[in-house]
Formats: C-alpha cells, structure tokens, sequence
C-alpha cells in the first residue's frame, strides 16, 4: 500500500490511526490517535480498540472514561 495515497485522506465521520506494537496472546497491543480531536489511547486487544473508536464517537466532544484521551500530538 502506498503511503503517500494514503497520506492527507479523512474519514466522514472520523480519523483514527492505529500503531500496533505487539502481537501477544492473539491479538494487538499498541496506540490510536483519533486524528480531528488530537487524543491518544493505548489499547491492550482488538476488543478494547474497537470499544475506543465506538465510544469516541458516542461521546462526542466530551471525554467519556475509557475513551481516547487528550493529548499534544
């Protein structure tokens, strides 16, 4: 897959780069960044990431607990 085409592209409804840094007990461990509002999480498995990404857009705007939190990126 080629970078560059991939570089500067959005989603309608949201963002998120995913960094998995390890693969451990069959699943991933690793970081993802909701690109608009600038948050960072750690995730420990497929599961907890794809509970983050649902609750970010649950939650809007607001923080909600267990969500991606806020960070200077």
């Amino acid at each position: 897959m080629d970078v560059n085409r991939i570089q500067g592209k959005t989603g309608d409804k949201g963002t998120f780069v995913v960094h998995v840094k390890y693969r451990q007990n069959a699943t991933w461990q690793g970081d993802v960044i909701w690109v608009e509002k600038k948050r960072r999480q750690s995730f420990r498995g497929a599961m907890e990431l794809f509970h983050l990404i649902d609750s970010a857009f649950e939650s809007g705007s607001d923080k909600e607990e267990g969500g991606l939190e806020e960070e200077n990126l």
